[in-house]
């Protein structure tokens, strides 16, 4: 292609901003000019993209988040939908914040029918609403999926064209020597991961403190690390400051990757943190709270038969999981008791992880992947407007 590809951006989170910058240091390795637009974080503006807004603005937290900000919202998806419309990119891609992409993507080929759409990450049609698969075929032209089932899902749901192009954390499979991993160290080293979000952490926190408080007290503690995001640090710092047993908190990629490294067990929110954990072979226990309110309507929604990415790869139960009021910290606690011995517990889940890793595995890496697919839907769109 010897004119610049131009991408339209939509994203609305971290991972999303990664991803998107992933994807244009992957073009430019091929030797293909990319000139982006529309919204990205810090590391797409590295890259030189000026986005629209704050992405930030969009970055809401399931369909409660939505609703609360549904006329901020709307504002900002018209607005970005017009830009697309008026800036003509050879490719609007949609990465993660999938409602507030799918209002834009709507307005954008109810306008210019021809645009070509692709969404990178799969919406969880897997795990609820599964009727969004039909329905994403009217205004998406090509999904790539980062889990190696979603293709299947979205076929045999009526869904649009998808590919499986690799998970991000696709690249650390083969490379732990998780045999290792059966060592425990004295004191076990356990990390607790409450997410990124701030209503997600602020709901997590408490069950973490109890449980090590548990821990303690039945004489299975341990050292304890929490990474926290950059954007809550200073929250975090501050609610454990009244613990009875306080973590070390890490900050930054870097100091994540090395406890992982080194962890004989973690307390997760449920989310890619499970994932990223069973890459580097920690045994663990994932743990979530919804919204109070929404729980009836999210019972009668979800049709996954487990939330755990590695369950749901490896299509067999690995991690344990708990949910709402049965996130019990008594319960928690004695879970990784028995994570942090050698035993069929702690058995169980490293020989999981293995069968992970052998699925999740791949030969192009994710990046390399996707732009090869939408290079090649960018060029047909070319050749079929001068025809």
């Amino acid at each position: 292609m010897k004119e610049a590809l131009s991408v339209y951006f939509v994203i609305g989170e971290v991972s999303g901003d990664a991803l998107g910058a992933d994807l244009i240091e992957n073009f430019r390795d091929m030797g293909v000019a990319i000139r982006p637009f529309g919204l990205g974080g810090p590391k797409m503006a590295g890259h030189g993209l000026e986005p629209l807004f704050d992405p930030s603005e969009i970055a809401v937290m399931g369909i409660s988040g939505v609703v609360t900000r549904l006329p901020s919202i709307l504002k900002r998806a018209r607005e970005v939908a017009a830009d697309v419309i008026k800036k003509k990119p050879d490719i609007l891609l949609l990465i993660d914040s999938p409602e507030f992409a799918k209002l834009v993507a709507k307005r954008v080929k109810a306008k210019n029918p021809s645009q070509k759409v692709v969404k990178y990450v799969c919406p969880s049609v897997w795990a609820w609403r599964p009727g969004r698969a039909r329905t994403m075929r009217n205004y998406i032209d090509q999904v790539l999926a980062i889990l190696p089932f979603e293709p299947t899902v979205m076929r045999e749901l009526g869904g649009p064209k998808t590919t499986y192009v690799g998970h991000p954390l696709s690249r650390i499979a083969g490379t732990v020597d998780l045999k290792k991993k059966r060592e425990i160290k004295s004191p076990p080293k356990i990390m607790l991961l409450p997410g990124s979000r701030r209503l997600e952490v602020s709901r997590l926190m408490p069950i973490l403190e109890k449980s090590v408080e548990i821990l303690e007290a039945r004489g299975a503690g341990g050292n304890y690390q929490l990474p926290a995001v950059f954007h809550l640090e200073a929250e975090i710092r501050e609610t454990i400051a009244k613990w009875k047993h306080t973590p070390e908190i890490l900050v930054g990629e870097a100091a994540k990757i090395e406890a992982m490294n080194e962890a004989d067990a973690a307390i997760s929110a449920s989310g890619t943190a499970l994932l990223e954990l069973a890459m580097y072979g920690v045994p663990m226990v994932s743990i979530y709270k919804s919204d109070p309110a929404l729980n009836p309507i999210i019972r009668r929604l979800i049709k996954a038969w487990t939330g755990a990415l590695p369950n749901l790869i490896a299509d067999k139960v690995i991690v344990p999981e708990r949910f709402n009021e049965f996130a019990h910290p008594g319960y928690i606690a004695r879970l990784i008791e028995g994570l942090i011995e050698k035993g069929p517990a702690r058995e169980t889940q490293l020989a999981g992880f293995e069968t992970l890793h052998d699925k999740i595995r791949v030969d192009i890496s994710p990046g390399r992947r996707s732009a090869e697919i939408i290079l090649r839907l960018a060029e047909t769109k070319r050749a079929s407007e001068k025809t």
